[in-house]
């Protein structure tokens, strides 16, 4: 049993000071004092959070979730923690069909095993391959596919939600599948979809928008686009908050439209976590370089964002409350995907998945199930 003592406890719609957080692999309660027989952690005056859950992400520490091996997703949930990420969707892109299934096997693998490598795997996040080519970005046109609900259901144990472009769906007809047969999110991305074809789908079965900005059409005062179409319906939304995919002046803006639907994202790829240089996504160049990742034709690919600092940039750059930003990366994500009765919040008996962080958001220590599994 442990107690957190001197901490700003960030709680889903306020911030506590001067109290104390009693768990063991649960949360207990927020108290006055320390009972006897309870481990003491000092906070020293940081914040204590509830883990911060990445929707997706690509890879870490130099490991593609496309190398699909067990070995890459085990590195990348370890090095996850370090940056308060108790939970996370590895997440595959469009390659070659029979990477993507060992990709999930992989993923299987490292989350079937009982054992503890690091932040725990939620489920996977399949970024294609049923996407459009106009708008693939970082995405490799030679391996694009049309919707398959099949695929979707015989993988539904492991995916958690698949990013698909509507317009290749005719009628939605996989999409209606996807939805009506399998818990999988679908989420459109990557679309060169209309106003009219995006919000269609939204009452087909779309329940999630990609990176929303990034990867599909604008949002004009005569075409709305996805853009468009996602912020003026109930889907949950992600954004990719490291200042550069999207112009932290629309923090705010996305905010205040899709309140607790708004989620945010890191789209790390494997670069993250290592110095700036050449790496590979998904086979393809990437040139990491001023804190972005381009592939050689100047594309901008996924971010090397830390989960913790983009919750710290929407904070910095906009008047959102500390703790809807924080909101935005544990609860809305958890609400996103069905694990809101388990993660997500500092509430009584979810679990204890907690992150002590500094005055500036800088990770010191990381929870996971009642367990100190990082220390700064």
């Amino acid at each position: 049993m442990l107690a957190i003592k001197n901490a700003k406890i960030v709680l889903e719609d306020r911030i506590e000071e001067g109290k104390v957080l009693l768990f063991s692999d649960k949360i207990e309660k927020i108290t006055d004092n320390i009972p006897e027989g309870y481990e003491v952690i000092d906070a020293h005056g940081g914040y204590v959070t509830p883990g911060f859950i990445d929707l997706h992400i690509h890879g870490y520490l130099g490991k593609d979730v496309c190398d699909a091996n067990a070995e890459s997703i085990r590195t990348i949930a370890g090095g996850l923690v370090e940056n308060g990420v108790t939970g996370f969707l590895p997440t595959t892109m469009t390659v070659d069909m029979e990477v993507i299934k060992g990709a999930l096997d992989a993923c299987r693998e490292v989350r079937n095993s009982g054992e503890y490598y690091g932040s725990t795997i939620l489920g996977v996040h399949a970024e294609g391959p049923f996407i459009s080519a106009s708008k693939k970005g970082a995405q490799d046109e030679r391996y694009i596919l049309k919707p398959d609900a099949d695929f979707v259901k015989a993988n539904e144990d492991i995916i958690k939600i698949i990013t698909l472009a509507p317009e290749e769906d005719k009628d939605f007809a996989e999409i209606k599948r996807m939805a009506e047969e399998t818990d999988v999110v679908v989420s459109m991305g990557h679309t060169s979809a209309d106003y009219k074809t995006a919000m269609e789908s939204t009452k087909n079965g779309v329940k999630h928008a990609t990176h929303l900005f990034n990867a599909m059409t604008p949002m004009t005062h005569r075409a709305p686009g996805v853009v468009g179409a996602a912020l003026n319906s109930d889907v949950t939304c992600e954004l990719i908050v490291d200042t550069y995919h999207v112009d932290p002046a629309l923090y705010e803006m996305v905010y205040r439209m899709k309140g607790r639907k708004l989620c945010f994202i890191t789209d790390c790829l494997p670069a993250g976590g290592l110095p700036e240089g050449e790496y590979t996504l998904g086979g393809a160049k990437i040139i990491y370089r001023d804190n972005l990742c381009k592939l050689e034709d100047g594309t901008i690919a996924g971010s090397v964002l830390k989960l913790n600092k983009g919750v710290w940039n929407v904070y910095n750059n906009s008047t959102i409350p500390l703790w809807e930003c924080v909101n935005c990366a544990t609860l809305n994500p958890a609400t996103a995907i069905g694990v809101a009765d388990k993660k997500g919040s500092i509430e009584v008996e979810k679990d204890a998945d907690l992150v002590i962080l500094d005055e500036e958001f800088n990770v010191r220590k990381t929870i996971i199930g009642g367990v100190v599994r990082y220390e700064a």
